[in-house]
């Protein structure tokens, strides 16, 4: 496909906006494959994601960001971000010791459903180097003590790769660590995380045995972005399915855990896909 330019915005809703920003590409004989909109009323606030293609692009794709700030920024009151369709995301996976959502993510890399390079896994046990061979992806290892003594150094290690590495944004496959503020600062609302969701909560270990005792009825999962308030992030992607009574606690864990690789691989898509903005604690995801 044609290389294309992406622009996720955000701004004060008020009249006229999205005709200029078309008026713009197309004045520059840009042709837009994408267009979508959404105006939180509550808020005012607009926001928008466009897409065209670059061929033919009157402006060269270095001075777009330019143009666009010198244009709109000021004026429109306007946030944004530009992107380029040929230029692949850089993903880095954190895991422990659960396999089964690392496992769908590296599958789907290798099928070719993502635009995007996975260039390092990371983790905090040796137990999932195996699955990193298997598809020939750099496996790093930094253990942390239990009393968290050396969680600083293991960070620092941690951050230096990332930076070594180009990573655009982070994927939590069941890493069972908290992220560290200084992590976070750095990739704001680009950590994506992975975890079961109930009604009632359960907390600690074994959840999907908890709520067999409690006799749940509906389990389901929940893809995040990662905050300094523990999984409370602006949510991506959620799913659910039904429990019976002829469910076990194994049964439980099995469709758990077939919701978590779900859910998980939507958020990603999504992310890939430049198709998500924040607000608040809050999505917007485009079609």
């Amino acid at each position: 496909m044609k290389p294309t330019a992406i622009i996720l915005l955000s701004c004060p809703d008020r009249q006229g906006i999205i005709t200029e920003v078309t008026r713009f590409i197309t004045d520059n004989r840009g042709n837009i494959v994408y267009l979508d909109q959404y105006v939180d009323r509550e808020n005012g606030v607009l926001f928008m994601r466009i897409e065209w293609e670059l061929e033919g692009f009157l402006i060269p794709r270095d001075k777009i960001k330019e143009y666009v700030s010198t244009l709109f920024k000021q004026r429109f009151e306007m946030e944004f971000s530009i992107f380029f369709s040929d230029v692949k995301p850089r993903m880095a996976i954190f895991v422990s010791k659960q396999s089964h959502c690392l496992y769908d993510l590296l599958a789907r890399y290798k099928a070719g459903e993502w635009n995007v390079e996975i260039p390092c896994i990371v983790s905090n046990h040796e137990d999932l180097r195996e699955v990193a061979d298997q598809f020939g992806i750099p496996y790093y290892v930094w253990s942390i003590e239990k009393d968290h003594s050396n969680k600083e150094e293991v960070e620092k290690a941690e951050m230096e790769l990332l930076k070594r590495e180009n990573i655009s944004f982070i994927v939590l496959a069941r890493y069972m660590q908290i992220i560290s503020e200084d992590i976070i600062k750095e990739y704001p609302h680009h950590i994506i995380n992975i975890h079961h969701s109930f009604l009632p909560a359960f907390i600690g270990a074994k959840p999907y045995h908890q709520a067999y005792e409690r006799g749940v009825k509906i389990i389901g999962a929940t893809s995040h972005y990662v905050t300094g308030e523990l999984d409370a992030g602006p949510i991506i992607e959620q799913d659910v399915t039904r429990i019976t009574h002829k469910d076990t606690p194994d049964s439980l864990v099995l469709k758990g855990r077939d919701l978590e690789k779900i859910v998980l691989s939507r958020a990603v898509s999504k992310h890939i896909e430049r198709k998500i903005l924040t607000f608040r604690n809050k999505t917007i995801i485009f079609s």
